[in-house]
């Protein structure tokens, strides 16, 4: 059943199914009419010559520039032209996809001025696969993202580039191909089709996707170290947590418990210390905090899925439009710029507990460096140094963008989100922690394997997994391509659905 866009109700979960999973989409019929009436609207405002920004005006610095009619006809196409000034690679399909169809949703609250036919067009790329090749950057996240948008844009004058059928065509012959109508843009249509903070928005709802699933794994990971290194259950115990008041602690440590539950270790059948270091006992609470900052980022991104960003902004109950800033990409890449710091925090801690199953004095017994050729061998020695490069990269990447605004347009444009580098670092942010819990995942499985007592329910299956992918390290072998293995296991998030598959979702 397609996914109806009505201006509402666009979740993170309904625009991946859209981005990522193709699938279809439809406008609600009540979102046509709203945008009927708004467009009726904004031509009774054309006639009568009333000025509005970006309709008979030009922009940014040029906003007191008052268009006369035939050039307002002709400045759509010159908009869309020169915005349209991205560069380098271009962006995953599944990121133009996203935006498409938050743009869509947008307009369909009927308060851009676009005709409908724009929004229809868009629809139709989406269900019949005419995806623009849009660069990744450009976009300083305020005024929209308005040079990967208008690239999106120049298909709906037949112009640009777009992929169909896996090939990169012309624009033109991809919309033909695909037997889609090309509108053209008439007044308001350019600026409406660009001006909002989509890209960015949903690359980010594709990552706290992704994130949130990572962190799961995580939690099975945490709970993995700690079995092997005997650690004291307690400070898993969902009591401890209640008091304390934070959601995300409550929610990892009900996770960890399940993961562990039917093991020797939480039936208090082993022997373990009465306080274990913090790499260990803190995983709730600095897990949980990742929850937490997902959660409000959540909010957030949610609320600009379903929100108006555009300027100006129409208002065809009230014969009126209003001029601002609605498109300033701060309240989605703040957030952001806070879950990609969370999700390099874990990462640091991961690290730590892999430092403790090969840390002969830390690791309650098991062989140094978890071979059993210490000395002519190294074991997972060097699987730490490649999880530690990957953290300072992540440590890097952590600086928030959000703060790092350069003026544009000579001075009009002095404050800007740039958002969109929040979007891009996150997602490699994220890269690099796919490898570093994929090392700890093997390293706990190394560590498991040289204990005899019976693991958790879920530990046992997390391990299971791996050894599908990755021998015990019997004697020292080249160890590259094994990490790569982990690395693209924990980005298929196999391990997750089949621990949750013995132990049920690790978010209830």
């Amino acid at each position: 059943m397609a996914i109806v866009l009505e201006g509402s109700g666009l979740t993170i979960e309904k625009l991946v199914r859209i981005a990522r999973h193709n699938e279809s989409v439809e406008l609600h019929p009540d979102a046509i009419e709203r945008m009927k009436a708004c467009r009726a609207m904004l031509e009774k405002k054309i006639q009568a010559n009333e000025i509005m920004y970006g309709v008979n005006t030009g922009i940014g610095e040029f906003s007191e520039v008052v268009l006369t009619d035939e050039q307002a006809k002709q400045f759509q196409r010159y908009l869309i032209y020169n915005h349209a000034a991205g560069i380098g690679d271009p962006a995953p399909i599944e990121y133009v996809r996203g935006a498409m169809a938050s743009r869509v949703n947008v307009l369909s609250k009927g308060c851009s001025g676009n005709r409908p036919e724009i929004a229809q067009t868009l629809v139709d790329m989406l269900n019949k696969g005419v995806t623009p090749y849009v660069c990744q950057k450009g976009s300083v996240g305020a005024s929209g993202d308005l040079a990967p948008m208008s690239q999106i844009a120049l298909l709906l004058m037949g112009e640009g580039e777009a992929y169909y059928n896996g090939e990169l065509l012309p624009g033109k012959e991809a919309m033909d191909r695909a037997g889609i109508p090309v509108p053209g843009l008439k007044a308001r249509d350019g600026l409406a089709a660009i001006n909002g903070s989509n890209v960015l928005t949903a690359m980010s709802a594709l990552f706290l996707f992704d994130a949130n699933r990572w962190l799961k794994q995580a939690e099975i990971a945490a709970s993995m170290s700690i079995e092997a290194l005997m650690g004291n259950m307690k400070p898993y115990t969902p009591l401890l947590h209640e008091v304390r008041g934070f959601k995300g602690a409550l929610r990892t440590a009900k996770a960890m418990q399940k993961c562990i539950a039917g093991g020797d270790l939480i039936e208090g059948k082993l022997k373990c210390k009465v306080q274990d270091a913090y790499s260990m006992r803190s995983t709730p609470q600095v897990i949980g905090a990742a929850h937490d900052a997902l959660a409000y980022a959540r909010s957030q991104v949610e609320i600009e899925l379903n929100g108006v960003g555009d300027n100006p902004i129409f208002f065809a109950d009230r014969n009126l439009q209003l001029t601002g800033a609605n498109f300033q990409g701060t309240p989605v890449c703040l957030p952001m710029d806070m879950v990609g710091a969370a999700i390099t925090m874990v990462s640091v801690m991961s690290e730590r507990r892999m430092n403790r199953l090969n840390h002969p004095a830390l690791n309650v017994g098991l062989p140094a460096f978890l071979t059993k050729g210490a000395g002519m061998m190294s074991g997972l020695m060097l699987s730490q140094y490649t999880a530690d490069m990957q953290i300072v990269e992540q440590r890097i990447l952590s600086m928030p963008a959000s703060i790092q605004s350069i003026p544009a347009a000579a001075d009009q444009e002095d404050f800007v989100s740039m958002g969109m580098n929040t979007a891009i670092k996150n997602f490699q942010i994220l890269d690099n922690a796919y490898g570093v819990l994929g090392i700890e995942f093997m390293a706990a499985a190394q560590a498991l394997d040289f204990r005899d007592f019976k693991f958790g329910k879920g530990v046992t299956k997390a391990k299971e997994v791996i050894r599908k992918y990755v021998d015990f390290l019997d004697e020292d072998r080249p160890l590259y391509p094994d990490h790569t293995r982990m690395k693209e296991l924990v980005k298929s998030c196999e391990i997750l659905e089949e621990v949750e598959k013995v132990v049920g979702s690790l978010e209830e």
